[in-house]
């Protein structure tokens, strides 16, 4: 990969999410800039991120799961 491709790849693996006014989560804009094979290496990067995620917690919950969890208490 490309240093670009690598940057665009960090973006998307991010738990970061830009909502719209209404509270809905947008898709990061880096993913559109990914081509296929990107996309397909951004989402085994983000089982891999995630389930490091999990070990490091004491309840075993990822960032997105914890982000679920309080969305869904509100």
């Amino acid at each position: 990969m490309t240093p670009e491709e690598l940057l665009l790849l960090e973006q998307v693996v991010s738990a970061h999410r830009e909502r719209t006014v209404d509270g809905v989560i947008k898709s990061h804009p880096a993913w559109h800039d990914l081509d296929a094979a990107g996309r397909s290496a951004a989402f085994d990067e983000t089982l891999r991120q995630r389930a490091l995620e999990r070990a490091g917690d004491p309840a075993g919950q990822s960032s997105t799961v914890k982000a679920v969890l309080a969305r869904l208490a509100r």
